[in-house]
């Protein structure tokens, strides 16, 4: 809304909530144009504000187009009252004794609760109160000195003090970079105070920032210049371009640091500094002028050409959701976009549906979701293609976040954050909390490895020219795939955190092991096409870190070690997050169960062979690994307000079940679709597992490196699995024959009168766990044997000698392809 379309006076009844990355008022989004508000000499009566100066600054903010005031002390009710006359909310600080080592004197912490408490409750539910704000920067010596789990403790303390009294009210805590390690999940909205007045290193720290929030909003509770020292020019140009730069890396909200000059903290007036955008006799400075124009126009600056963009919803039998879908693309605030949706052989009311809208259907037999994703791209008029899927809606300023993301970077594609919407019932939520739904992967702050076809975007042409999503994958995978191949051209994609969409999770434990099961099978499907990308087991080895809700820990796990700086003094302190070991990995493995079977069976063999029942005892621990670590993961649920005792622990259990089921589903959808550890992949044959020596002679004179990487893409345009060597390793290329047994190289060239020798070296690896476990059944076996139970020493035997069996033909595989790939590469045997 314009600023001279504000209203004078406004009483806000419509409460805040957190949506997503934003906070919404009744139906609109609250976008927080904000000021910070003293602290101020008290009066005689002790008092820290004054009626006159309230109602007169109040007046003048509101015309200016500030809607929130962040103020440091609980306000009275009579400030309340004026505030709400002038259409203005306020962020209320809770002060107390933070700069204190308070966790160390006997009852301080006691009655420091009992006082935010008495605070809370004298002005709880006036309808000015935006937020409350349990804290305020406190100092990284004293978060050091008690350290950062129980300061988190603490402040989940007060938080839930706050929210006993005021259940409804949204409640922060305002971190800045010194302590920004803290973990507080349970805050509803993330605040930072930040003083970077360089543009691009504030917008590098915002995106850090970002993803730190999550999918909760970002707001910076502090931003401002001190025009004593940088002058009234310089304060008004650096606040302009930092609002800017806020609102468009998908900020919620600033509070421009301060009103006013006037200042008074620790029992004396502040002269040394002037932040105010207006003086202490309330004259404007240039800043305010700047400051109003900038709001007036977020989030984003006027006079942009927008580029076109088409939005392609692609449907298959999804009518209980294309509503919402298509009805949030219709709220879309974007000047230059067309919707095309892909009916991919729907037989429900999907068509029906759309044609209540202003959408082009085009309709098709059904061939998947690449294919219908492919064929949007194709019939687009757009120069970027915008991909929806028809169970999710988009925030009305999903498009301009896109948009912007490719108007000031050199992307190829930009995704952003999918969020699980409230009110779709108690499974949904748990759904939305387990793992295995749609999440981003980052390299960086900004740019991503992978983002989720739900929430993805494509310059057109660059995704017609690597020939569009691939058919093969008909449910899942596609949009993996297309990153990939995006990277593979040396095109980056980016990460846009105010680009969301809302995405409605399963709701019922029937379609989840479906989707599951699909997403199995995408594994599969994308492990054939991009072996390089897999480990011996199976599993993507991702480079970028995921973000998103219902990932399991690791048992033994640690939150990492924090950067603090010698003897505590690092302007900036971030936390390192160190990863855990392989054994406490294992369990989250889908293959886990395959061990849990195999234990289950050699306890079934205990029953006619009484030794065999000590596997017992390590099928229990094998059950108790995944079921802990579910149980653990699910601890910091952020569950929907008023929500019951009795109901949290439903809650809580049933999303820990899904932790266990997702792996069991994935598995099956894994091993019906060949992906399982006992896979063969890359060169077949058949080899002794033995090392080998080998010379090739070459006229002339050819690059060291350019031997390896000939026999690199020999053994690649076969198939193989190679991976190269590191930087400390003594070995050039290892090559996977399979789970339990692999190959390494390792070459040097001499230099002769006529050309060169390359000399390579090949030898065999045999999988530890698997010779371990080969050599366990075979003692096994032959004790069983000498004890006369001849079926289950069979047994066991036979597993051995497989197992050895089974590494030996890997590892001789890998071997053999070694040696062919380095007799075709041009030379001649060395004479």
């Amino acid at each position: 809304m314009p600023v001279g379309d504000r209203p004078s006076a406004v009483v806000r009844d419509d409460p805040v909530r957190v949506a997503g990355k934003f906070f919404r008022a009744g139906t609109e989004k609250l976008w927080l144009r904000g000021v910070t508000y003293g602290t101020f000499r008290p009066d005689a009566d002790g008092s820290d504000y004054r009626p006159e100066a309230v109602h007169c600054d109040f007046r003048q903010m509101a015309e200016c187009g500030i809607d929130v005031v962040r103020v440091y002390t609980v306000p009275p009710r009579w400030m309340l009252d004026c505030a709400a006359a002038h259409g203005l909310r306020l962020l209320v600080g809770l002060p107390w004794e933070q700069h204190l080592a308070f966790l160390d004197e006997p009852g301080r912490a006691a009655e420091i609760q009992q006082r935010v408490e008495s605070e809370v409750r004298g002005i709880a539910g006036h309808p000015a109160v935006f937020a409350y704000a349990v804290g305020n920067e406190i100092p990284a010596t004293i978060v050091r000195w008690h350290g950062a789990e129980r300061i988190e403790r603490w402040i989940e303390t007060l938080y839930q003090a706050v929210k006993r009294i005021d259940p409804a009210a949204l409640v922060t805590y305002v971190n800045y970079p010194s302590t920004e390690y803290l973990t507080l999940p349970f805050l509803d909205f993330v605040a930072f105070n930040v003083y970077l007045e360089c543009p691009d290193r504030l917008s590098a720290y915002l995106a850090r920032l970002q993803n730190l929030a999550g999918d909760r909003p970002l707001v910076l509770a502090e931003v401002g210049l001190d025009s004593q020292r940088n002058g009234l020019e310089t304060q008004a140009a650096s606040l302009g371009v930092q609002i800017e730069r806020v609102f468009t890396a998908g900020c919620a909200g600033i509070f421009v640091y301060a009103w006013t000059d006037e200042w008074h903290r620790g029992g004396q007036d502040i002269e040394d500094w002037d932040f105010g955008l207006v003086t202490r006799e309330r004259e404007p400075k240039p800043a305010l002028a700047a400051v109003q124009e900038r709001f007036a126009t977020i989030p984003f600056p006027p006079g942009i050409a927008w580029p076109r963009i088409s939005v392609v919803v692609c449907t298959y039998n999804g009518a209980r959701t294309l509503h919402d879908c298509l009805s949030g693309l219709a709220a879309v605030d974007y000047p230059d976009f067309e919707v095309l949706l892909i009916d991919d052989g729907s037989t429900d009311a999907s068509a029906a549906i759309a044609s209540e809208y202003e959408v082009t259907v085009i309709s098709t037999p059904n061939r998947g979701l690449s294919a219908a994703r492919t064929l949007g791209a194709e019939r687009a008029t757009g120069e970027i293609v915008a991909y929806i899927d028809d169970d999710a809606r988009p925030d009305p300023d999903w498009l301009r976040y896109l948009a912007w993301t490719y108007l000031t970077t050199g992307h190829v594609a930009v995704g952003g954050p999918n969020i699980a919407p409230d009110g779709d019932g108690p499974l949904a939520f748990c759904v939305a909390n387990a793992p295995g739904g749609p999440v981003h992967v980052l390299l960086t702050d900004e740019i991503a490895e992978h983002v989720p076809g739900c929430n993805l975007s494509v310059r057109r042409d660059r995704l017609l020219e690597i020939g569009g999503f691939d058919p093969r994958f008909r449910a899942a995978g596609d949009d993996v795939d297309v990153c990939w191949r995006i990277q593979d051209r040396g095109w980056t994609v980016g990460f846009a955190p105010g680009a969301m969409v809302w995405h409605h999770r399963r709701n019922s434990l029937r379609t989840y092991w479906k989707q599951q099961q699909g997403y199995g099978k995408a594994e599969a499907l994308l492990e054939a096409k991009w072996p390089e990308r897999y480990n011996a087991m199976g599993h993507i080895s991702w480079a970028g870190r995921l973000y998103g809700n219902g990932w399991t820990r690791a048992l033994g796990s640690r939150a990492g070690r924090i950067y603090h700086g010698t003897w505590g003094q690092a302007p900036f302190q971030a936390l390192y997050d160190q990863n855990p070991p392989l054994l406490a990995l294992l369990p989250l493995m889908p293959e886990w169960w395959l061990v849990i079977a195999a234990l289950a069976l050699m306890s079934l063999l205990g029953l006619a062979w009484t030794p065999l029942l000590l596997a017992l005892p390590l099928l229990v621990l094998a059950l108790a690994g995944p079921v802990a670590q579910a149980w653990i993961s699910t601890r910091e649920l952020q569950y929907p307000p008023e929500t019951g005792r009795a109901e949290r622990a439903r809650l809580r259990t049933i999303t820990a079940g899904l932790h266990l089921v997702q792996p069991i589903a994935r598995l099956r959808g894994r091993l019906a679709h060949g992906l399982s550890p006992w896979r063969r992949r890359g060169l077949r044959g058949i080899g002794r597992p033995l090392p080998r020596a080998m010379s090739i002679w070459r006229d002339g004179w050819t690059a060291p490196d350019e031997w390896v990487r000939e026999i690199q893409q020999s053994l690649a345009s076969h198939g193989a699995i190679v991976h190269s060597g590191g930087d400390f390793d003594r070995w050039d290329l290892e090559m996977r024959g399979g789970l339990t047994g692999s190959a390494r190289m390792l070459h040097t060239v001499e230099d002769h009168q006529y050309g060169q020798i390359g000399r390579f070296r090949i030898w065999p690896r045999m999988s530890v766990w698997a010779t371990a476990v080969a050599l366990a059944l075979a003692l096994i076996g032959a004790i069983a044997v000498s004890s006369g139970a001849w079926f289950v020493g069979v047994v066991l035997l036979i597993g051995a000698v497989g197992l050895a069996c089974w590494m030996m033909v890997s590892a001789g595989a890998a071997t053999a392809g070694f040696a062919r790939a380095i007799q075709n590469i041009h030379g001649s045997k060395d004479p």
